[in-house]
């Protein structure tokens, strides 16, 4: 997989991707991703990326042109599966997205600034919007280190047990149940004794069980949701 990232900001991008999975999946050469700094693409000598927006009002937008610019630069080169924007008001996260994006060969992620792009980039340059939750950040840097983190941890070869990935809250529609380690036994707080016992179908039934309760008591909505 290749993720070429549009920002004003790579700084701030790349420490995510130098530690810990991420890195270990770029250095596996499972995924390449690339900054692309989006003031290179400027028409001006300024290197002008944002402008007042029409019909006056507070901030600026970050205008098409250089936008335009660079995502036509990187598709003479290679053939995109999305493009997407960052953005409050895009759908929401979900692990099923990520499933869904971790199966792609190639992705743009534009990171916005200001109040936003020209609504223009919106409707012809970007194939999917999308928001990791319903608040405001200050640019789409942090967004999308989250995203690319909950796409490429899924990628096969990745993560040393390509299984542990399947156990994940929400893979099932349900949030995953309580999990413990050793000891057994501390300060008197001790492990369900299940789950020390052996018996593989049991613990199953009851890792099945108490992730259906958490879910109902925590996530009401993914159980309504499945009915």
């Amino acid at each position: 997989m290749q993720i070429d990232i549009i920002t004003l900001f790579p700084e701030l991008l790349k420490s995510p991707f130098e530690v810990s999975i991420m890195k270990r999946a770029i250095e596996a050469q499972k995924v390449k991703v690339n900054f692309h700094l989006l003031r290179d693409y400027a028409e001006n000598k300024q290197r002008q990326v944002d402008d007042y927006p029409f019909g006056g009002g507070a901030g600026m937008v970050m205008k098409i042109e250089p936008i335009d610019n660079c995502i036509n630069r990187l598709q003479k080169n290679i053939v995109y599966d999305e493009i997407i924007y960052l953005t409050p008001d895009g759908e929401q996260l979900t692990q099923g997205i990520s499933n869904t994006l971790s199966t792609k060969k190639n992705i743009i992620i534009l990171c916005g600034h200001y109040k936003g792009v020209d609504q223009r980039v919106r409707d012809h340059l970007i194939t999917r919007e999308i928001s990791i939750g319903d608040y405001v950040l200050s640019g789409g840097e942090l967004a999308a280190a989250v995203l690319c983190d909950s796409i490429i941890r899924l990628i096969p070869g990745v993560l040393g047990d390509e299984s542990s990935a399947l156990t994940d809250s929400y893979q099932d529609g349900l949030l995953a149940p309580p999990i413990y380690t050793r000891p057994a036994n501390y300060k008197g707080w001790e492990v369900p004794e299940i789950l020390s016992s052996g018996n593989t179908p049991e613990v199953e039934k009851w890792r099945e069980k108490k992730a259906i309760e958490k879910t109902k008591a925590l996530r009401p909505d993914l159980i309504k949701d499945q009915e």
